[in-house]
């Protein structure tokens, strides 16, 4: 017999063998698997049961197992917790603050081998899934649960000791999640949701040390959470709040946004009618957005929101309001930034937010000269500290204190720092900074539509503040360095697309109100003592900008008694030139009756 043949045959030989192996693998592990379904159902049970204190219970319909890839799925999975085992909970000050209810078609058991299971008494799964799970979190935030670290009451050991020395899950996945969380912590309900939700936990593991692992968090390594392309339609229907890409890992305690965006579902031309009012028109766009040191216990046990530091970085806030339509008078006494702070149902403490490279711009189409005006602030930085509505940390420190760096027209440099009393029952707080160099010609772009002043030319110099306020009041100085300043005042005539400068007005202005230098060429200086009482439907950004403003006018001569005297000078000048048009009428009467029929 040849050597070809006898490798032929021995290469049959082989692969019978192999084939044979293989059948009967397959055949024993369809026969263990139907033998061991009933014992398996039975122990998932009574894991999930007694692992849970009897708080959860496991539903499913099927099973299917192959012990040769060590792989498992089971079919219309509930986990569904027992209420009534929960008030027994309550009533021994031993509940947990969260109750999950989850649902999905198919959970998948990926390499859970079993000859490990069998010999070592270890179970050591590679991957639970969970393929677009319903998840609802139900969140009751009890006292004795205040400051319990993120560990287990009893060590789960206890329950899987008779079973397996060890308990270890290197992932489980809930992939494409779709979560609502419903807070119950008031007399009213609050449910949100979100869809697309992707959560791993790494590294699951039970055994004797595991619960005393101060570096495990609930028993995991690590804690991944991402979220792509999430979009939520604010409850007025005016608004889509969006986030691009959301990445959280609870090791690093580090939360990513890729870019966060708040916008409006109307144009410009649109907001104000849809509204029927005149309404600011936000919109925010922010491409970097982080949190560093966050804690993941808090925000799941009492949903406070506690970080080290938030990074805010390139972006853009502009708002836009159409005066064109009616302003609805609202009171917005109460509403300064940081009583709104106060004012939020869920609790938050970040110790320093770092802000970097961001645009701010005002914008206002005005009614009486048809035009635009914008007040921009450009390349904004800064930091703040203490943002809190934490009584117990504001205790400890009251003040929230901002330091701002910004460019106004893109041109002038504005260092501003405001100090906010937190617990002030008034909204007491107080600023102070200055504005250097700027081109007086480059307000133009607000003055002119929004005040009707053109400022010709004038360079400004330096203007500093230090303003105290609260919510009724505020009182300071401004000093406010120029030179060459001339303006001219303008209208809107009937038939006109542009403003017309009034001119006789504008010398008065010029020649016997507005100082042209401050200081004077004779060296007088003129700084402004600052008491402005705040209407009431005066939002906190035009509070600030009408104490500046009184402060401005004040140091270029717009006083309260030089505006009375100007006033009354074109009164004068009016009358003027009413008589002067009245005697004019009566000579053409009387050359008319002169030259007769």
């Amino acid at each position: 017999m040849s050597d070809r043949k006898i490798g032929v045959r021995l290469l049959k030989w082989v692969l019978g063998i192999v084939l044979f192996g293989l059948l009967s693998a397959v055949a024993a592990s369809w026969y263990i698997s139907v033998k061991l379904k009933p014992l398996i159902r039975k122990e998932i049970s009574e894991l999930v049961n007694k692992s849970t204190n009897g708080l959860y219970r496991i539903e499913f319909t099927t099973i299917h197992t192959n012990f040769v890839t060590g792989s498992a799925s089971i079919a219309d999975v509930k986990i569904i917790p027992d209420t009534g085992v929960f008030k027994t909970l309550i009533a021994q000050k031993k509940a947990p603050n969260n109750l999950y209810y989850i649902s999905l078609k198919n959970l998948s058991i990926k390499r859970f081998h079993p000859l490990a299971m069998y010999f070592n008494k270890e179970a050591k799964i590679d991957l639970i899934l969970f393929d677009k799970p319903n998840v609802t979190m139900v969140n009751k935030h009890f006292e004795f649960n205040e400051n319990r670290p993120p560990r287990p009451r009893r060590s789960p050991y206890d329950y899987i000791s008779k079973l397996f020395k060890s308990l270890r899950i290197d992932l489980v996945n809930f992939r494409d999640a779709n979560f609502k969380y419903v807070n119950n912590n008031d007399s009213i309900p609050e449910i949100d949701s979100v869809a697309n939700l992707n959560v791993t936990l790494k590294d699951w593991l039970i055994d004797e040390q595991s619960s005393d692992d101060t570096s495990r968090l609930y028993l995991l390594k690590d804690i991944a959470i991402n979220v792509n392309n999430y979009t939520y339609a604010t409850p007025d229907s005016m608004y889509f709040l969006k986030l691009e890409q959301l990445d959280f890992s609870a090791s690093s305690r580090k939360l990513n946004i890729k870019q966060f965006a708040l916008e409006p579902r109307y144009s410009t031309a649109d907001f104000a009618k849809v509204n029927g009012y005149a309404r600011d028109r936000f919109t925010v766009k922010l491409n970097n957005l982080a949190l560093d040191g966050l804690d993941l216990p808090a925000y799941i046990q009492k949903q406070e929101l506690i970080a080290q530091q938030m990074h805010i970085t390139d972006g853009l806030v502009s708002v836009y309001n159409d005066n064109s339509y009616p302003k609805r008078e609202v009171n917005k006494t109460g509403k300064f930034p940081h009583q709104l702070l106060q004012a939020l149902r869920a609790k938050l403490n970040i110790k320093k937010i770092n802000l970097n490279n961001i645009d701010v711009s005002f914008a206002e189409f005005d009614r009486d000269s048809k035009q635009i005006g914008k007040l921009s602030f450009e390349k904004t930085s800064g930091v703040i500290l203490n943002a809190t509505n934490m009584p117990r940390v504001e205790t400890q420190n009251p003040m929230m204190t901002a330091n701002l760096e910004s460019y106004m027209m893109g041109q002038g440099k504005l260092v501003v720092t405001f100090n906010f009393d937190l617990n002030s029952p008034v909204g007491a707080f107080d600023y102070q900074g200055a504005l250097t160099n700027l081109d007086g010609k480059t307000l133009n772009q607000i003055t002119k539509p929004l005040g009707m002043v053109l400022v010709k030319k004038g360079e400004i110099r330096k203007l500093d503040f230090a303003i105290k306020a609260d919510e009724n009041v505020a009182k300071g100085k401004v000093n406010f360095t120029y030179n060459d300043l001339s303006v001219a005042l303008m209208k809107k005539e009937e038939g006109k697309e542009r403003l017309v400068r009034q001119g006789l007005i504008s010398f008065l202005a010029n020649n016997l109100i507005i100082y042209s230098d401050n200081p004077s060429i004779d060296g007088k200086f003129t700084s402004a003592t600052i008491h402005y009482k705040r209407e009431i439907t005066a939002s906190f950004f035009n509070y600030i900008w009408k104490t500046l403003f009184q402060g401005v006018k004040y140091s270029v001569g717009v006083t309260p008694q030089k505006e009375a005297e100007i006033k009354a000078q074109i009164a004068k000048f009016e009358q003027m030139k009413s008589d002067r048009d009245e005697r004019r009428f009566r000579r053409q009467l009387r050359k008319n009756k002169k030259v007769g029929p």
